[in-house]
């Protein structure tokens, strides 16, 4: 169901940017509409080198859209990020190194030059299953998932205010925020701290969104993104962290150089630890290559 989901998901994004292409003229200067397609590549390979080696190959595809509306004294933004990547090595075959589905959209009503009254929602997930490969119990290729399309998946939403400068720097402050975790699959429910019986945990919090991308130099750009979370009804002080940093690094119209990473705490996540076990801990994604850009 993974890979039909990502399909949908590429003819969704799809009909989005045919829809831009094909808007009528005065829509179009209500909408402002960019998008970004990114193909990275990592290979290494060795034959009879002294040193030793292991063969590896990773593919990552990143699909990173902005459809933003303003009329008046109302503005709407969206962004919706679709990033799959998978990685190979002699030893362990196919694995999945990316795997993101995610939503933002920010709807504001102008107060002052800089400040905004807002309705936010996120939505994230993944497309495929997720194995733990350090747990004996969990091992290889077809073994025990721990994660799968919609298991679990965030919805956050929740009214609020806002700072924003430009399109590449704004805070937004949602102080009576609900959150939905939901799981699909009950074999993966007590691992993100959902009743077996229950499809989802409800809170109700306080959360902080944050945006700021600049332009280290020329060419070379940095982008943040930061999501706090408290969740009132359950030990307020444990803040949900997820943040994500990446450099752009741009070689020519369309060939560049990506690297980013993300750190996510959740206590209400169990993870895969490195010694084998399964428990609280700090989630961290890198991903650093070389690859082709489409930009619109």
């Amino acid at each position: 169901m993974g890979f039909k989901t990502l399909l949908t998901g590429l003819l969704l994004v799809g009909g989005l940017q045919s829809y831009a292409q094909d808007a009528k003229p005065e829509d179009a200067k209500k909408w402002t509409i960019k998008g970004e397609n990114t193909f990275l590549i990592n290979q290494s390979s060795f034959s009879n080198w002294a040193a030793g080696g292991i063969n590896s190959f990773a593919g990552n595809l990143a699909l990173n859209y902005d459809f933003n509306y303003k009329k008046d004294n109302w503005s709407w933004d969206n962004k919706a990020i679709l990033a799959y990547g998978r990685t190979f090595q002699d030893a362990t075959k196919w694995r999945k190194n990316d795997d993101r589905l995610i939503l933002n959209s920010l709807l504001g009503l102008k107060a002052s030059e800089y400040w905004m009254y807002t309705f936010y929602m996120n939505f994230n997930t993944q497309f495929t299953d997720g194995y733990d490969y350090k747990s004996d119990n969990t091992l290889g290729n077809g073994g025990k998932a721990i994660s799968r399309f919609f298991a679990p998946a965030y919805l956050t939403f929740g009214p609020g205010f806002a700072f924003k400068k430009s399109d590449n720097f704004r805070v937004n402050i949602s102080p009576v925020a609900a959150r939905f975790v939901m799981v699909e699959d009950k074999a993966l429910r007590s691992r993100y701290s959902v009743d077996e019986d229950k499809f989802a945990r409800g809170e109700f919090g306080a959360s902080v969104d944050a945006y700021y991308k600049v332009n280290l130099m020329e060419n070379i750009t940095f982008e943040n993104i930061l999501k706090l979370y408290s969740n009132y009804l359950d030990k307020p002080k444990n803040v949900d962290v997820d943040y994500t940093a990446n450099l752009f690094m741009k070689v020519n119209n369309y060939i560049s150089v990506n690297a980013g990473v993300q750190l996510i705490y959740d206590d209400n996540v169990d993870v895969p630890k490195s010694d084998g076990h399964i428990g609280k801990g700090l989630q961290v994604r890198q991903i650093f290559g070389a690859g082709f850009t489409y930009k619109f």
